[in-house]
């Protein structure tokens, strides 16, 4: 199975670099291009790790695909970024033995984005789209034929000598991924026959995984150490995999590479401010401004972010959710409370 990518990344302004966090779910300006190395994706069912419903509903319509031979319906993934959509579909085609051919929706800003990826198809191959809620309208009066009828319809000349012509397709499956399940419009959505969300992984997933990683890059680590990461990484294999590698650069420059411990990941995770819940600097940074500042709240967003100079998007996007999933914060009416959870986990 062959993967095709054409993902476009745009440059990074210094602003969101300054922004990244070792804890944030997206791809790191550093790590895009370790996303064109998929010797740590899992190949097949049986080594993905975890969404162990999820992995039972697709196998069952992959093996009826085979039988029939026919291609797969069309795939909706949706969820928090870092658990495995991409992965999945790259799976989906490895089991069906067909190409995956990989891209964004940024990446098809014009219709012959659009139609350079459909005419090139053959049977039955996938095709991935990340960000698919980002698609804009052309691009989606595209898609629409595409998907329900296997038709290109193309325009021909312009103004009144215009014409439409139709080439058709052979039988494909178009595989989207988003974390914004809303922003897609109802026509795109109604043409998914199989809508699935990928959830959160537990500890104990998140340990395997480690050690999975463990294995593949050639560090020893202690089962005490890497189930450690997984209670520190907010239930995502991408940021477990990443407070791995951060480990392992620690361990190699103390010289302590032989086995990875526990003490280890204390120290190289403290250097790094991130305790033992997953917080960061930024997380307990919001949560002891609304303590201190404002008596833990209630409080509305915007004089919340003017008090810590952030922008209020940045902090309903990127900063709350987690606080949110863990039960650290709560949005009410009057604004934003902190629970007794969090402060007895700052000891305030």
């Amino acid at each position: 199975m062959a993967i095709v990518s054409s993902i476009k990344h745009e440059s990074e302004s210094p602003k969101k670099q300054r922004r990244e966090r070792l804890v944030n779910a997206n791809l790191l300006t550093e790590e895009v291009p370790l996303t064109k190395d998929d010797s740590l994706r899992p190949r097949t069912f049986d080594d993905f790790i975890g969404q162990l419903d999820l992995k039972e509903i697709l196998g069952i319509s992959v093996k009826a695909a085979l039988a029939r031979g026919e291609a797969l319906d069309h795939l909706l993934f949706y969820g928090p970024p870092g658990l495995g959509k991409t992965t999945m579909s790259m799976i989906i085609a490895e089991e069906l033995g067909v190409k995956c051919r990989v891209t964004s929706a940024p990446a098809l800003e014009r219709p012959r984005d659009i139609v350079g990826l459909l005419v090139n198809l053959q049977p039955r191959e996938l095709i991935f789209i990340d960000e698919i809620h980002r698609l804009n309208r052309i691009a989606e009066e595209l898609l629409y034929p595409a998907m329900e009828d296997r038709r290109l319809d193309l325009t021909i000349g312009k103004g009144s000598t215009a014409k439409i012509r139709s080439i058709s397709l052979p039988p494909f499956t178009m595989v989207g991924a988003t974390t914004k399940p809303a922003s897609i419009s109802s026509p795109m959505r109604d043409r998914f026959g199989i809508t699935q969300r990928l959830e959160f992984y537990n500890a104990k997933d998140l340990q395997t995984i480690v050690q999975r990683t463990a294995d593949l890059i050639g560090v020893s680590i202690t089962l005490e150490a890497s189930y450690q990461i997984g209670c520190r990484c907010r239930g995502t294999p991408r940021i477990a995999n990443r407070l791995l590698r951060r480990v392992r650069d620690f361990a190699t420059v103390q010289g302590n590479m032989t086995t990875i411990d526990e003490k280890i990941v204390d120290e190289a995770l403290a250097l790094h401010r991130v305790d033992h819940k997953g917080l960061d600097a930024s997380d307990r940074r919001f949560l002891k401004s609304l303590i201190d500042l404002h008596n833990g709240g209630p409080v509305g967003l915007e004089p919340l972010a003017a008090a810590l100079g952030e922008d209020p998007a940045t902090l309903e996007s990127v900063v709350e959710p987690f606080l949110l999933q863990i039960g650290f914060l709560q949005r009410t009416p009057r604004g934003r409370v902190v629970t007794h959870a969090a402060k007895k986990h700052l000891q305030v």
